[in-house]
């Protein structure tokens, strides 16, 4: 008890050292630092603009990437032999295949067609789908966007609430046989595919035992919060792959830090199992799951290929992949560049969110004094 009473009055010598007023003996966040002190209100305003540059600074590198991806996707396609129009264009008389290439302006330049691509894109037109006449992509992604948003939420929120339950069983009951099932469990779930494991349910429970309908998908007033039974089965297709993901990656973070000596300093105080579960060791363990979910996030929404194909779901995920292989740079060029904005921006408030979950990362730009 001695040594730890020491080392108390060594951070609240620290926080004087380092500027700050007072510390609060009732905040404990289980860092290796000890409690979190509470800064004067001088390095409150030293940090808000820190804050600031780093927000404006941030904004332009997203603006910087969006622009560096839409660039080289455009020339990416434009690589590829051939363009879009050849198979519709083949048959067609000269004069006709004249006014279609100049509908479309593919019969410019391609540098020229770059800087009409861009200049539209600033303005949020990405023109007309070359494949789907008459399609443009604001339309695609108005009516399509939806409903792949909802089916990737879905299996996002059921997949990580399950993984991340499934991962603290785990570490809880490592090396017993609850933890082997579960391990080998995401290990099988990780391994099949999505048209495997989408195959396998229509086959059982739409089948045989019809429960749910085969194909389908909500639409109308029913396109968000309506139509479950026509949900039920692609949302568990693929949630498959999140269970495993997060059950993994929690299990062997809170592996890492249940023997850290902030955990052992918490037990020493007398602080229940369960309060050292809930306040130190889940909240560190948490950082390696906040650096996965960008991904995840940014990639449930654009929808999956697969499963829209299993269960005909009107959804973007066929449209992007149908788009890729006929090189129609509309439809790719828009999904792209919604794609990294998706992406970019959950990255972005997972940064800020790294502050809270673990005091010892700072802001970019905020020293200490």
């Amino acid at each position: 008890m001695e040594k730890i009473s020491n080392r108390a009055q060594l951070v609240e010598g620290n926080a004087y050292n380092y500027g700050f007023t007072k510390v609060n003996p009732k905040v404990w966040r289980g860092t290796l630092f000890g409690p979190i002190p509470f800064r004067n209100d001088n390095n409150k305003r030293t940090g808000d603009k820190a804050m600031s540059r780093y927000l404006i600074r941030r904004f332009a590198e997203l603006i910087l990437t969006v622009f560096l991806i839409a660039t080289a996707t455009f020339f990416l396609l434009e690589a590829v032999p051939g363009d879009p129009l050849t198979q519709r264009a083949d048959h067609l008389p000269e004069q006709t295949r004249t006014a279609l290439y100049q509908r479309y302006g593919l019969d410019k330049p391609v540098m020229e067609r770059y800087l009409i691509t861009m200049k539209k894109m600033c303005k949020g037109d990405f023109g007309e789908s070359f494949v789907y006449a008459g399609q443009t992509v604001t339309g695609l992604l108005k009516t399509k966007l939806p409903v792949s948003a909802r089916l990737g939420i879905q299996q996002m929120l059921l997949g990580v609430t399950l993984g991340l339950l499934l991962g603290i069983v785990a570490a809880m009951k490592r090396g017993t046989f609850i933890d082997y099932l579960i391990v080998g469990l995401s290990v099988l779930l990780i391994s099949v595919p999505h048209l495997i494991f989408g195959l396998l349910l229509q086959k059982v429970f739409a089948g045989n035992l019809r429960w749910f309908p085969t194909i389908g998908w909500p639409e109308g007033k029913d396109l968000w919060f309506g139509g479950w039974k026509y949900t039920v089965l692609p949302t568990l297709t693929g949630c498959f792959s999140y269970i495993a993901t997060y059950t993994r990656l929690l299990k062997t973070s809170m592996l890492d830090v249940v023997n850290q000596d902030y955990v052992l300093t918490a037990e020493s105080k007398g602080l229940s199992k369960s309060a050292i579960i809930r306040k130190h060791i889940l909240r560190n363990s948490f950082i390696p799951v906040m650096t996965q979910l960008p991904m995840s996030v940014a990639m449930c929404i654009t929808g999956s290929f697969f499963i829209e194909s299993i269960f005909s779901i009107p959804g973007i995920g066929q449209y992007y992949v149908t788009a890729v292989n006929n090189q129609d740079l509309s439809i790719v060029l828009g999904e792209t560049v919604l794609l990294s904005i998706l992406y970019i921006a959950v990255i972005f408030i997972t940064d800020i969110l790294y502050v809270f979950v673990d005091p010892r990362i700072q802001m970019p730009g905020k020293r200490s004094k």
